[in-house]
């Protein structure tokens, strides 16, 4: 099995949106430094509320555990302890196996996995390259299938596909 990482902010919930929106209504300019305090001070119980699956999400989630080509893992870049802890409450609704991996905003998220051959699907091309870099395989997850330089998916369950037809699980 090939080791599947998923991001949780602009891939499984739109929290990224939401967020710009009400920093943008708070007239906040979207510097890291601002984004970090804001996010970091969110009430995310009622934060993720608010917020929207992406493209049926949870669904593609499971079609992608059910394919049984993978070791599903949700890998999401936090800024707090309650963040994170909300995160888990909601993915825990939807799966019991799936393994929750916070990393703190500060650090990549290569510094918490083993990255060799393994999957990373995220919004956010910096830190694809990231990953490419350490001999991981990055998709970008992106509703306009801008891919930013990597394969791009606007659908979780895009990822069967492509591991299909890209990756020898001989060597899994």
């Amino acid at each position: 099995m090939i080791n599947l990482y998923i991001d949780f902010d602009g891939v499984i919930m739109n929290t990224i949106e939401v967020g710009y929106k009400k920093m943008d209504e708070l007239g906040l300019e979207r510097n890291v430094e601002n984004c970090i305090s804001f996010y970091g001070n969110l009430d995310w119980k009622k934060f993720l509320k608010e917020c929207q699956e992406i493209n049926n999400s949870i669904e593609c989630i499971q079609k992608i555990v059910d394919s049984n080509l993978f070791n599903v893992n949700i890998l999401s870049h936090i800024n707090s302890l309650d963040e994170a802890i909300e995160k888990i409450k909601y993915i825990r609704k939807y799966f019991k196996d799936i393994t929750f991996i916070p990393v703190p905003k500060k650090i990549s998220k290569t510094k918490m996995v083993h990255t060799n051959g393994s999957i990373l699907i995220d919004d956010y091309a910096g830190n694809l390259r990231e990953w490419a870099n350490e001999g991981g395989i990055g998709v970008r997850f992106s509703e306009k299938r801008n891919g930013k330089g990597f394969y791009a998916i606007d659908h979780l369950d895009q990822i069967i596909e492509f591991a299909k037809e890209n990756i020898s699980y001989e060597n899994a």
